[in-house]
């Protein structure tokens, strides 16, 4: 009897401890930050500071009450630019109260996002519409270029990445080897189905970092056929290009986050 007291203590500090919020934030378990180094940066982009949020799904476990808290956690970590990975919105009624918030975080290099999965099934009117309003830039197969200090550097959208007969020619094929650029797609998976070629770092999310894992061990849902191989944090595709999943913040099927924590993602780029 002693025994399972002490293995059922145990569990419920597990689960306090991987749903506990580690930031002040509410809605936000952690801010994770990240130190990115490479030869290709240009001088002017050295110590650029980018943050990268995606999978709200709101409102599921992420509430309109949490929003709030994400954008005020955003203008105090003043990022130069801010990135969205998709996967918005679990009821079109949402879609503009979530763009006008994220408007207020006001990046001095701008907001650019892409699209999820989620976002290709329902609302994808109202959310360009609301992304235009407010001047979130949607990459959706392109590429943009922010400027600095006469230097540049690249912000690279995928259309779709699950579509990968209409969409598997990745749009950082028409850049140069020499620019830096940044890849968003929703799902990691694109990034190792796809040549991503002239990509110095990718972003995704989907995955949610597993929402419900043991010790990111025992991992019942990854959201990619590459099992936890691309299932959270920092790793490497086959061609040896850095790639960032973020857990996000919202949840889908069920309000419930076990273990893997919602995060808000900070990179600072350095040049190496």
């Amino acid at each position: 009897m002693k025994k399972i007291g002490i293995i059922f203590l145990l569990f419920a500090a597990f689960l306090f401890h991987s749903c506990a919020s580690l930031s002040r934030y509410p809605g936000v378990g952690r801010i994770r930050k990240y130190t990115i180094k490479s030869t290709q940066l240009p001088p002017n982009f050295d110590s650029l500071r980018v943050a990268f949020v995606s999978d709200f799904h709101l409102p599921s476990k992420y509430k309109m009450r949490h929003l709030e808290h994400t954008i005020r956690a955003l203008q105090v970590l003043s990022p130069d630019l801010l990135l969205l990975g998709g996967d918005y919105q679990e009821g079109c009624d949402y879609v503009e109260p979530l763009f006008a918030a994220l408007a207020k975080v006001s990046p001095p290099y701008g907001t650019f996002a892409v699209l999820g999965n989620n976002d290709y099934e329902r609302c994808i009117t109202e959310i360009r519409q609301s992304m235009e309003r407010h001047d979130i830039t949607l990459l959706e197969h392109r590429n943009d270029t922010i400027f600095r200090g006469g230097e540049y550097i690249i912000i690279s959208g995928v259309r779709n990445p699950f579509d990968l007969k209409r969409n598997g020619l990745s749009p950082t094929l028409a850049l140069h080897p020499e620019d830096y650029v940044i890849l968003l797609t929703h799902t990691p998976d694109y990034a190792e189905d796809a040549d991503i070629s002239n990509t110095d770092l990718v972003l995704a999310g989907h995955t949610h970092g597993g929402q419900i894992t043991l010790f990111s061990r025992i991992v019942p849902q990854t959201g990619s056929k590459y099992g936890r191989r691309f299932l959270t944090g920092l790793k490497q595709t086959s061609q040896g290009i850095p790639i960032i999943i973020t857990n996000g913040l919202g949840t889908s099927r069920i309000p419930v986050r076990t273990g893997a924590r919602s995060e808000i993602v900070l990179l600072t780029l350095v040049r190496k």
